[in-house]
């Protein structure tokens, strides 16, 4: 924000009649740029979406499931795809209208307050996403322990361990895996998205001086 900060100089030492000038060519500077960031968003949430749908295809889990004979995981593994698509179709949405928004409004306080709005929603998708990574993990957890054969040699050894050692050791790792995919998928997100909403919240933060 180079540009912004020698506005900002030149706003603080100059006269009240050049102040009004100088504030209205910072908003406008603050506008382009939020409108920038936003558009970025945007376009990150439909090439991960473009992304994940290309993993899909490439990897068919419809067979994997029918290998291990678990067709029955086939039905809620299918809704929650469904459901899955239905709602990173609206944050897409939203993120768009968002966009739309924030390029077309004039208002400084209307700007802050689509700012704040585009955080959110920002943080609500990240979260749905994070949810969704460690839900899946598990769901992937309990399909193997009950349908894959290799696991039964697992199984005769919880079953046969009367200090239930073996059984800690199963849980810890179930537990353990999905946390730590999750910690994977937060940073990804803290470096594709966390960059972007700190200069959204740079930009509100200056906003909010000229407002008062």
């Amino acid at each position: 924000m180079e540009e912004l900060d020698l506005l900002k100089k030149a706003w603080k030492k100059d006269t009240h009649s050049f102040e009004q000038v100088t504030e209205t060519e910072i908003y406008k500077m603050i506008h382009k740029k939020s409108s920038s960031i936003v558009k970025w968003i945007l376009i990150i949430s439909i090439l991960e979406f473009a992304l994940w749908t290309a993993v899909s295809l490439c990897y068919n889990t419809d067979d994997v499931i029918k290998s291990l004979n678990a067709e029955n995981f086939l039905v809620y593994l299918k809704v929650i795809n469904y459901i899955n698509y239905a709602v990173v179709f609206f944050f897409i949405y939203c993120f768009y209208r968002n966009y739309a928004k924030i390029s077309t409004i004039t208002s400084t306080k209307q700007l802050m307050q689509d700012i704040l709005r585009t955080r959110k929603t920002v943080q609500y998708y990240v979260w749905y996403n994070l949810s969704m990574v460690f839900i899946c993990t598990i769901l992937g957890f309990v399909m193997a322990f009950i349908y894959n054969p290799e696991i039964d040699t697992l199984k005769y050894k919880i079953a046969h361990d009367e200090s239930n050692l073996i059984l800690v050791e199963t849980i810890a790792i179930l537990v353990l895996i999905p946390l730590i995919a999750v910690g994977i998928f937060w940073l990804i997100y803290r470096l594709l998205y966390g960059i972007l909403l700190r200069k959204l919240q740079g930009n509100y933060k200056e906003l909010k001086k000229i407002d008062l």
